[in-house]
């Protein structure tokens, strides 16, 4: 399965960046975007291990419930 680079703006709006086959010149490429100073400060830069695209899409766009810390118990 590749992995998805992707930025991730405001509302779930994604662009694809690039597909690799290997997690190390995926997050290379990530914290390369990241540090540029060209990108948006409302934009994220997320690595995705995915089958196809459009799974990679439906995990950038899931809504997951927060962790519970611990000053909440």
């Amino acid at each position: 399965m590749p992995y998805y680079l992707y930025k991730v703006f405001p509302f779930h709006r994604l662009e694809k960046v690039a597909v690799l086959d290997a997690f190390p010149q995926a997050s290379a490429q990530a914290k390369a975007l990241r540090k540029d100073p060209a990108l948006p400060a409302d934009c994220k830069v997320k690595v995705v291990f995915a089958e196809h695209e459009l799974g990679a899409e439906a995990l950038l766009t899931e809504v997951r419930e927060p962790q519970p810390r611990l000053e909440d118990d």
